[in-house]
């Protein structure tokens, strides 16, 4: 059996190389400069990255399911690689077409299965802390533009753009297939009771289908978009927005960003980590309601302080969204197909990448005012507030958790699970 620590690792590793398309803002203005390509133009491959992660994760989570996470993280790494790789080609032919194919299309489907690819494994290492467990691989996926983003400016600087996409390529490759092969599921040696079957002990729960077909898939699915969709639609404007309503230097506003993305990294394993004890229904209630009075706050603050302080609340609430959904769906559905139905839900990512600076930029357009956006944001998410009520309320009494004794043995490694209870103690 392997140590569930270095399953964590590797799971990071994964997210962290993925995560760097956090940071494709770096490189906006440099591929501007260089190729002669409007901002829009540039950042659409942002955008098609954000879309195709999504897609591929719902269309894939199956496959990913089938193949184990060994096989799928190799899968991502020859995607993702290929799509850092072929985007140097497009860089060094300044073809616009093949950036959006090979960084957009083929990066972006390396994205979504690398993204699923950890996540049903950790939480069987995890069964107690499911949040923290799954916070600790997303964790890495938010924490990653803190690292790629000054070594790409480093590298352009240092070497160029084809080259920098060259190097990053190599490197991430060798990271993420590292990583993918220490991947492997926990070891089931069970004998089962009379009402589980030994196969059912570390796979409880419903397939993705069914899932699909329920109210509670439909409600987690609309909450998520809504927080990618409005926390999306801050990080666009972030920066401009804080030097026109509190009056931030540009210099300030970038060290404002640049906290951004250490906050949505530790919002995320802070979060998930809270989670495994207020529960994932009152950890959603609790991110909904910060959000509707940070938003509404927002438009109405003129203290540079304030500005800040509201923002990196929504921005650790936006994290934490993202990671707790994976335990929240394994409380509600189990972990049987937990790929499968996460990747299901990050088609809500997919459509809020899309969604979420279209519809800032069209309110703001509309509005001349960053007020409007924010005050939508904030209805949004009363919405969001009543859905989640509703989903505590109205599920209190579903939670999938082993019901049998379990030993995960592999060398002198052990896990014990007793009736009633989702208890594990792995020697690390």
């Amino acid at each position: 059996m392997r140590n569930r620590w270095l399953i964590a690792l590797a799971a990071i590793g994964i997210h962290i190389c993925i995560g760097s398309v956090y940071a494709w803002s770096v490189l906006t203005r440099p591929i501007m400069t260089a190729m002669g390509w409007s901002l829009k133009e540039t950042t659409w491959t942002f955008s098609l990255a954000i879309l195709f992660l999504g897609l591929s994760a719902g269309l894939l989570g199956s496959v990913a399911e089938k193949m184990g996470p060994k096989k799928s993280g190799l899968l991502s790494t020859l995607f993702f690689g290929v799509g850092m790789l072929g985007t140097s080609f497009a860089l060094s032919e300044a073809n616009l077409t093949l950036l959006y194919i090979f960084y957009g299309v083929i990066g972006g489907i390396g994205l979504g299965v690398g993204y699923i690819t950890p996540v049903s494994t950790l939480v069987k290492y995890f069964p107690r802390n499911r949040g923290f467990a799954t916070g600790l691989a997303i964790m890495g996926f938010g924490f990653a533009s803190l690292i790629a983003g000054p070594l790409m400016q480093w590298l352009t600087t240092q070497y160029g753009l084809v080259e920098t996409f060259q190097i990053l390529g190599i490197a991430y490759i060798l990271v993420m297939i590292a990583s993918s092969l220490y991947l492997k599921p926990p070891v089931n040696t069970v004998t089962a009771t009379a009402t589980t079957h030994p196969s059912q002990v570390l796979n409880r729960g419903m397939n993705a289908h069914d899932a699909m077909r329920t109210w509670q898939f439909s409600a987690l699915w609309w909450i998520f978009f809504i927080n990618i969709t409005c926390g999306i639609g801050l990080l666009a404007v972030a920066s401009p927005m804080a030097q026109e309503i509190v009056g931030m230097t540009a210099n300030e506003a970038a060290s404002m960003v640049g906290i951004i993305g250490l906050l949505n990294g530790l919002g995320r394993i802070v979060w998930s980590t809270v989670s495994d004890y207020l529960g994932r229904p009152f950890t959603y209630i609790l991110f909904f309601a910060i959000e509707i009075l940070a938003f509404l706050a927002l438009g109405n603050t003129n203290t540079s302080f304030v500005f800040q302080f509201l923002v990196f609340a929504i921005i650790t609430c936006y994290g934490g969204g993202f990671a707790c959904m994976p335990a929240y769906l394994s409380d509600l559905f189990g972990t049987k197909q937990l790929s499968a139905i996460h990747g299901r839900v990050l088609t809500a990512w997919g459509m809020a990448g899309i969604a979420g600076p279209t519809l800032v930029s069209f309110l703001r357009e509309s509005t001349n005012s960053y007020s409007g956006p924010l005050f939508v944001f904030s209805a949004l998410f009363v919405l969001n507030l009543i859905i989640a009520i509703a989903l505590k309320v109205y599920t209190k009494d579903r939670h999938f958790e082993a019901d049998t004794t379990v030993a995960l043995a592999s060398n002198n490694t052990e896990t014990t699970t007793t009736p009633g209870k989702d208890h594990q103690s792995i020697t690390a």
